[in-house]
């Protein structure tokens, strides 16, 4: 596959990048619980790159249970203290605290919905967003939509939940497909629903 053929921001040297672009990023989404890996990583990113939250994910997976927001929701300080002395994590302890609040939110908006996926995707009326961006420029850091879920989730408690960083989850999790169109993945990806 050649580089043209790809979103620029898709690292050829980085096989976890490329396979995060080539099968994942984009793909909608309706499982709750990659919906909260999604909303966890998102939150752990915020002022660092992207691929050194991929190049942990591992890491993440098995510090926080699998992403089981039941079990996150649990932690107690023993184990937040004991998270930031994991070295494959972002070790920020407000970070941290933000995964363990949202656990809790989560599980409230769960029960409120009766999914989380429910609850997320209304706000795009329960189907992506096709945009036809032709370079990365032109891909915004937030939109209205964006804004308006990052406003509801900070009024329902959930924590790093910005709107860059809801727009950053929404094209991971498929509600807005953003691969540029010559990119090989904006045809297979806008197939999906």
């Amino acid at each position: 596959m050649r580089e043209s053929t790809r979103c620029g921001w898709a690292r050829l040297e980085n096989p976890l990048y490329l396979a995060y672009h080539d099968s994942e990023w984009g793909v909608p989404s309706h499982d709750d619980r990659h919906l909260f890996e999604m909303l966890v990583l998102e939150g752990a990113q915020a002022g660092l790159s992207w691929e050194t939250i991929l190049n942990k994910r591992a890491a993440y997976r098995r510090a926080f249970d699998g992403f089981d927001p039941r079990r996150v929701a649990r932690y107690d300080a023993k184990k937040m203290h004991a998270l930031l002395g994991d070295p494959g994590i972002v070790r920020n302890r407000l970070k941290i605290a933000a995964a363990v609040t949202n656990a809790r939110a989560f599980l409230a908006v769960q029960e409120e919905f009766g999914s989380f996926d429910r609850y997320l995707w209304a706000f795009v009326d329960g189907k992506p967003i096709r945009n036809r961006w032709r370079s990365l420029r032109q891909i915004p850091a937030s939109t209205p939509v964006s804004d308006a879920l990052s406003k509801d989730l900070r009024r329902r408690g959930f924590k790093f939940v910005g709107s860059t960083i809801c727009y950053a989850m929404m094209q991971a999790v498929g509600l807005v497909n953003d691969h540029v169109v010559g990119c090989f993945r904006y045809t297979a990806v806008a197939r999906l629903l």
